[in-house]
């Protein structure tokens, strides 16, 4: 989906989730990107609820939410919590962080994700035991987020 070609490991899912709702706190996040107002000197937060799939060796419906930190120095900070319930019904719990680059001129964002898997099935044990690098984007314009995560 990205094309990353440098990302090293297995490759365990694509995702592509729909943003379903944006909850800010005084300030838009579209206002702050589009540069019609300026970050506040204490940043802004935003969070962003998010819904759709996992494919891959990891496959199934995923639903949760993002909470994006924006620094007054305009770094993008994620905290991504999600459930992903697989295609035979078990449930994993993501979380992640990382940060999301604007592209200059473009309504797109840059993802770059450390994320954490875990579950007690057993049939999904597996994804408990290793580090998870994800890399992607975000198109503002579209609301949609589609990434790749590499198993390590």
């Amino acid at each position: 989906m990205t094309g990353n070609t440098a990302m090293r490991g297995e490759k365990i899912y694509d995702m592509e989730l729909d943003l379903t709702g944006v909850t800010d706190y005084g300030v838009s996040l579209n206002a702050i990107l589009s540069g019609q107002e300026a970050i506040p000197l204490h940043g802004a937060q935003f969070d962003l609820a998010v819904a759709g799939r996992y494919e891959g060796r990891l496959a199934g419906r995923a639903h949760g939410v993002d909470y994006v930190r924006v620094r007054a120095d305009g770094r993008m900070e994620l905290d991504l919590h999600l459930i992903i319930e697989t295609e035979d019904g078990q449930r994993i719990a993501l979380s992640g962080d990382g940060q999301a680059a604007p592209r200059p001129g473009e309504p797109v964002l840059d993802i770059f994700a450390n994320v954490r898997l875990s579950t007690a099935s057993k049939e999904y044990g597996w994804v408990n035991e290793r580090q998870i690098w994800g890399v992607g984007t975000a198109s503002l314009a579209t609301g949609k987020v589609l990434a790749e995560g590499f198993m390590q």
